[in-house]
């Protein structure tokens, strides 16, 4: 069974981790990350008013990028409807697979991903509350994005609105743009299979598919390079945040365990040499004042005399002298 050892705390005892407890962990967790998109709507103008800022920063940086990836996505279908189908699906597929195959192939060093993973993603949610942003694709048409999700929505399962199926486009935040967790569940996905992976093409993969992920998102007009940037950047405090969390972690499991433990009774007779009335043992005996081996043919009288005193007779000097006096 995967066990998961926590790094940097110390050598102790290795964690069993189970899957019946941690596949409900995740859930849990990824509810709560899709009811807090939901929660952090906020101010429809002020999501617009701050991805607006991030165009004029970008540009005053000369670093927007969006603008002509956005161009060559929606002239090009042969890279806009790939891009879309890489936005839409990768993001929910690749990152579950890739924890599964931590938990199974490298349970030690399982408990620390997760939990690099669901502290970024909190820090994530800190993020779309206290900054709703506006996408670039949902920007007034003079800042010159089109919305690819939309252009070529005829081609996969997702609607105008946005990347989830058609009709279910309300049940999501589409002001949840600042950081970019695609970027940044992308980039976890790669520092894994970069360091776990033992295949050439496992860090491949791990190359590819963050950069991959920060040219789709910006080229769809679903996030803007800064974003991108965010998003790394919100992994990197995750990361250095792992570790405490696991301290933390382990501290309350252990004052939960000491105070909910059964108390045993102590024994009277436990470490006690008493095993009946009186008499007691010594190293090497089977029974009170038994000696665990009996003398040989060649023993020596004081052996045989110390056996009989053993069974209280007497000794062979006191019989004689028993005899005499009769």
């Amino acid at each position: 069974m995967p066990q998961a050892e926590t790094p940097g705390i110390g050598v102790g005892p290795l964690t069993r981790l189970r899957w019946w407890t941690e596949l409900p962990l995740i859930l849990v967790v990824y509810a709560s990350y899709s009811a807090g998109r939901l929660l952090a709507r906020g101010d429809v103008g002020g999501a617009v008013d701050h991805g607006v800022a991030i165009l004029r920063l970008e540009k005053l940086l000369h670093i927007d990028a969006e603008h002509p990836l956005n161009r060559l996505f929606t002239r090009e279908a042969w890279l806009g409807v790939p891009a879309d189908f890489w936005y839409a699906s990768l993001h929910y597929l690749v990152t579950p697979a890739i924890l599964v195959w931590i938990f199974r192939r490298r349970a030690e060093h399982y408990r620390a991903a997760r939990t690099w993973l669901m502290a970024s993603t909190f820090l994530g949610l800190i993020g779309f509350s206290l900054m709703p942003t506006c996408p670039p694709r949902l920007l007034s048409a003079g800042h010159g994005f089109v919305d690819t999700m939309a252009q070529y929505s005829s081609y996969g399962w997702w609607g105008d609105e946005a990347s989830a199926p058609r009709g279910l486009g309300g049940m999501t935040n589409q002001y949840a743009a600042m950081p970019s967790l695609h970027v940044g569940w992308a980039l976890w996905c790669g520092v894994l299979l970069w360091r776990h992976g033992r295949s050439r093409w496992a860090r491949v993969v791990a190359v590819v598919y963050p950069l991959g992920t920060t040219f789709v998102v910006m080229g769809t007009a679903n996030h803007y390079l800064l974003d991108a940037v965010a998003g790394v950047a919100v992994m990197g405090v995750g990361f250095l945040l792992s570790r405490p969390v696991m301290r933390a972690a382990d501290a309350v499991r252990a004052r939960l365990r000491a105070r909910f433990a059964p108390v045993a009774e102590p024994s009277s007779a436990a470490g006690s040499p008493i095993v009946s009335a009186g008499c007691q043992t010594s190293a090497g005996e089977r029974i009170p004042r038994q000696p665990l081996s009996r003398p040989g043919p060649g023993a020596a009288p004081a052996d045989a005399g110390d056996g009989a005193a053993a069974w209280g007779l007497p000794h062979s000097s006191e019989a004689e002298s028993l005899g005499k006096a009769r």
